[in-house]
């Protein structure tokens, strides 16, 4: 079935318009509404929401490295809930480029980038309910305050350090306090280039920068304080 591309908004207004359109609906009136095809489970829906909420909503960079609203420089994330209505897995923001570590700055950085404002769509994720039938909730626009900021800095610093020294096999998902390093790969054989802490080039695990569960809990809970 053909998927349905909507126009990219021209406003944050008109894109918090449409995230009220999109607030309620399952996840099988989503597939309807963007003419695509509902998963038959979990399992083969990786990324299935929020490719369908980026048809939905008009987003337009796809994987390029900038903000999925490239006119409006906001990211879109999905926030799967479990059955508590609490953030249920890290979330991905973008993988690491291991390759010229020296030359990079916070500044400069795509997961600084990615990070400035996002627009979080949380949705039901619990095994307790049916695929189809889970829902999505209303969307919530975020950047971070000056701590935030602050410290995802501090995280990104201190995990870079580590990888500039060439110690990308001592870092676990246990380092920094926002924000945390995984592996990024569909299979182990899917390895990338990088320096070893001797300064050779090798082979290692491709890595991605994550945000912790108990990040976007804490934006969850601030914004229906807010509400």
């Amino acid at each position: 079935m053909a998927s349905k591309q909507t126009k990219a908004p021209s406003s944050t207004q008109e894109l918090l318009n449409n995230c009220r359109l999109l607030a309620g609906l399952s996840l099988a009136e989503l597939a309807k509404q963007t003419h695509s095809t509902l998963p038959v489970s979990p399992v083969h829906a990786k990324g299935w929401v929020g490719q369908q909420a980026e048809k939905f909503l008009g987003a337009s960079a796809g994987s390029k490295a900038e903000p999925d609203f490239p006119n409006l420089g906001i990211e879109l994330k999905t926030l799967p809930l479990n059955a508590n209505g609490q953030p249920q897995e890290s979330t991905y923001v973008c993988h690491i480029q291991l390759m010229g570590l020296n030359q990079q700055t916070w500044q400069q950085a795509w997961v600084n980038k990615k990070l400035q404002r996002v627009l979080w769509l949380p949705y039901e994720a619990s095994k307790n309910i049916e695929y189809g039938k889970r829902k999505i909730g209303h969307a919530i626009l975020w950047q971070p305050s000056p701590s935030q900021a602050r410290q995802l800095q501090q995280d990104w610093e201190e995990i870079m350090e580590k990888l500039c020294m060439g110690e990308q096999q001592q870092l676990s998902a246990h380092h920094g306090q926002f924000l945390q390093v995984r592996p990024k790969a569909a299979n182990s054989k899917a390895l990338t280039k990088a320096y070893d802490e001797q300064g050779k080039l090798c082979q290692t695990l491709p890595l991605g920068f994550y945000l912790r569960p108990d990040f976007t809990r804490e934006i969850l809970k601030n914004s229906y304080l807010h509400q």
